[in-house]
């Protein structure tokens, strides 16, 4: 089997062939492919393709699938950020109970950089470095300037909808000098937290701790994190006319295009990063031999959106400090591992 073939997942229309890992990253049919770090930072590479405030779509290209599953978990599960960990309810009169009212507002993300802040451990006590402090004071009353008849509860009530813009942060400390550019608040002012109806109150104070994901969701700094290989179409002989209008509608759009080559229309991958490998071609049978469809094995396709309390190529170069100083742990373990078995002989 040639090297491209045997880095490439080939996609049939009842089956996915060369799918099986090998028992050791970059070995295929039984053909170690001896590692050196020369060829690895030759293969290796990082393209950033889409970067927003929240946003970034980037390839990664010549790594194990191991490798960039690890950097997804990482995303998910071990970078740190500030959330509500504490709700410490004065009053709460509202329909909804207490612990369903203090699990939402603690899946509210917090804007605050992780990094000005020191870990607390459940016997420390709260202290300016490792907490921050919210309240929420809320009453719903009757409008008064409300037209007769109004039936719309925003109108009709002061207050019936609990807002995250009603988290009021309390400094501590020097936090207010400390956080003078960047005052520590909700990341969006629009998120419901409950409803309520005149004489109904909320009073609470809110503690906010560093923690990760792996110990609670709300602590994850991202929405989503995923990757997928990178489709590949293989036009093996020429599709025209008709028939190339059919092949380019069994794609998503900008995946294929119809172009005209000496009077004959034709058809022509021009972005195969767009397709879903849906498979739809593959149940023409005029199409039958004359399209491939795989994936590339090592080149892979991350998309993360931040929650905005981390900037998301800040997100991704934290993650990898966070892969590397794994694989630093490791190596020292294996050291202490050879060495003590030496010392054994």
């Amino acid at each position: 089997m040639a090297l491209e073939d045997r880095n490439r997942v080939v996609i049939l229309a009842d089956r996915v062939e060369n799918i099986s890992g090998a028992e050791f990253p970059l070995s295929f049919d039984g053909q170690e492919k001896l590692f050196s770090l020369a060829g690895f930072k030759d293969a290796f590479d990082i393209k950033i393709v889409r970067l927003t405030p929240t946003e970034i779509e980037f390839d990664m290209i010549g790594v194990d699938a191991s490798i960039a599953n690890a950097l997804r978990r990482i995303l998910l599960a071990e970078i740190p950020t500030m959330a509500i960990e504490k709700v410490y309810m004065i009053n709460n009169t509202g329909v909804m109970q207490d612990e369903i009212l203090a699990h939402r507002l603690g899946l509210i993300p917090i804007n605050a950089d992780p990094e000005d802040f020191q870990w607390k451990r459940p016997t420390d006590p709260p202290t300016d470095q490792n907490t921050i402090v919210f309240k929420l004071e809320v009453a719903c009353e009757t409008n008064r300037d409300a037209a007769p008849g109004e039936t719309d509860p925003k109108r009709k009530f002061i207050n019936s909808s609990v807002l995250s813009s009603q988290l009021v942060w309390d400094p501590k400390g020097d936090q207010e000098a400390r956080f003078a550019e960047r005052p520590i608040k909700p990341i969006h002012d629009d998120i419901l937290i409950t409803k309520l109806r005149p004489g109904q109150v909320i009073s609470c104070e809110l503690h906010c701790e560093k923690g990760v994901g792996k110990d609670h969701a709300k602590f994850s700094p991202v929405a989503t994190a995923s990757y997928r290989l990178l489709p590949e179409i293989q036009i093996l002989e020429d599709i025209t006319g008709d028939d190339a209008e059919k092949f380019r509608s069994c794609f998503p759009p900008g995946v294929v295009e119809v172009v005209k080559e000496r009077g004959v229309l034709k058809a022509k991958v021009v972005n195969a990063r767009k397709d879903t490998v849906s498979r739809e071609v593959l149940r023409h049978k005029e199409f039958e031999g004359k399209v491939r469809l795989t994936r590339v094995r090592d080149h892979f396709i991350f998309n993360v959106e931040s929650t905005g309390i981390i900037a998301p190529d800040v997100l991704v170069s934290r993650a990898l400090d966070v892969l590397i100083e794994k694989c630093d742990i490791s190596k020292a373990a294996l050291a202490k591992a050879v060495k003590g078995g030496e010392g054994e002989e």
